[in-house]
């Protein structure tokens, strides 16, 4: 099948509708991963809903335990054809966030796909069914039409993304080489404006943290002890504002990355600028520099007292939940422990620190990479737009894993855009984006079949 056609039959395939009832069968089980959630549903992703479609395309699937106690299923899907072809790993994962019903507008469900113009409503629609069905079918229609690809596919889905991927690490680990590959290349997250593809080379880092000013049992009346017992919550507050001033910046040394260098500052400097508050942030970076080329610090929930029903006391224990998000550059084992010199420097003794979770580690393939200049061409040879560059996701996603332990140069090609609502209320997809993007993947296939051949411009 000729190239020009084989984009129109991928295109059809949304365009028919075909896209929006395989989609409404993938939201109506609710993969909860999270309190909500059911781990059957979980597993029957795997077995009744995503793993068929593979099968029906030609790939083997094989569902594995996690490796870790409680951890949710896996599936590896795998098509192979020789040994001397190159092999693509791809990724997705089949969870979801709670369903949280009570949020969602009237006429919307979670569970159920509900198309509104441009719009597909539902759990997980953008965050990652649509995304990785979207990969599937182009590879499976390719299938289909030419009885090969050109090249060999791993397909790794995971069932726990949304609880911080657990026990994939240990997975990968110990499967590496069934998992081996010459390149990843994967869909997940947001496109950095809405009509321009968007490939990211990797992602921002993440580690969140308690800090906690306790400094006696009970709360004590404001009056009769106001001004003579100190005030944990003013305490902390002060401690706060010496992590980072008034409009956000990282008053931590450590915290500050070295990897803002001319290639990047590059790659980000003809970005449209993102929604921002002008005065927020770095004052000497641009606004794509300050979410994909730096490091930021937010607070997540502060407590003391009762905010609903306050009373005149004055609190015995003030708490908040920290995060910095960071980027290569930025030695990760030394981010606590820098903090706690900080805290103790600036008199600050008192705020106890204490990790919450494991960190996701920051990742960044250079822009420079070949990988990144095929991929560049390629879409922008099969719909005439030359992608935005991320060098990284201003979030943070299991990255690490496939560049590290599996040594892979990593490109992520998301399908989805920053207000899809997801993890909120009213979460949805973008069928135009849905178009464009499965013809931007037929294209990639293509593209890395010829290459594998020799006739191609790579």
């Amino acid at each position: 099948m000729s190239h020009e056609t084989s984009l129109k039959r991928a295109m059809e395939y949304v365009d028919k509708g075909a896209l929006t009832r395989d989609l409404a069968r993938l939201v109506a089980r609710p993969s909860v991963s999270q309190s909500e959630g059911e781990p059957e549903h979980l597993r029957a992703y795997l077995t009744e809903d995503i793993g068929p479609l593979l099968n029906r395309y030609g790939f083997a699937t094989d569902i594995y335990e996690n490796p870790l106690p409680g951890g949710a299923p896996l599936l590896v899907a795998s098509y192979f054809e020789k040994d001397s072809l190159p092999t693509l790993l791809m990724y997705g994962h089949g969870d979801v966030c709670n369903g949280e019903q009570h949020r969602w507008r009237d006429g919307l469900r979670p569970f159920e796909l509900v198309q509104e113009g441009d719009r597909l409503y539902g759990r997980g629609t953008a965050d990652n069914k649509i995304q990785h069905l979207i990969n599937v079918v182009a590879l499976g229609l390719l299938l289909e039409a030419n009885g090969k690809l050109g090249f060999n596919v791993k397909f790794l889905l995971e069932m726990g993304e949304e609880k911080g991927s657990y026990g994939l690490r240990e997975f990968v680990t110990a499967k590496r080489h069934e998992l081996a590959a010459d390149v990843f290349i994967a869909s997940d997250g947001p496109r950095h404006a809405p009509a321009t593809p968007t490939i990211f080379l990797g992602s921002r880092g993440a580690i969140t943290f308690e800090m906690v000013v306790r400094l006696r049992d009970s709360d004590c009346h404001s009056g009769n002890f106001g001004g003579l017992l100190a005030d944990p919550a003013i305490i902390l507050g002060h401690a706060i504002a010496s992590i980072a001033d008034a409009r956000g910046q990282v008053r931590v040394p450590e915290w500050l990355p070295n990897s803002l260098t001319d290639d990047i500052r590059e790659a980000l400097r003809a970005l449209p600028h993102p929604l921002n508050d002008p005065d927020w942030g770095e004052a000497n970076l641009t606004p794509p520099e300050r979410v994909y080329g730096w490091n930021s610090f937010s607070i997540l929930a502060m407590s003391s007292g009762s905010i609903g029903a306050p009373q005149s006391a004055i609190s015995g224990t003030a708490s908040a939940i920290g995060q910095l998000r960071f980027v290569v550059g930025t030695d990760m084992e030394d981010i606590l422990p820098s903090l706690r010199r900080h805290l103790d420097a600036h008199g600050f003794r008192m705020v106890k620190i204490s990790q919450i979770g494991e960190p996701f580690k920051a990742t960044r393939l250079p822009p420079g990479h070949p990988w990144v200049h095929f991929v560049c061409d390629s879409i922008e040879k099969t719909i005439q737009k030359r992608p935005h560059v991320l060098p990284n996701l201003g979030g943070s996603l299991p990255n690490d894993i496939f560049a590290d332990v599996l040594g892979l140069p990593t490109i992520w090609i998301p399908h989805s855009y920053a207000d899809c609502g997801q993890h909120g209320p009213d979460e949805h997809a973008l069928l135009s984006i849905a178009r464009e993007g499965i013809k931007v993947m037929t294209g990639i296939f293509l593209d890395i079949g010829e290459c594998a051949s020799g006739r191609t411009f790579c």
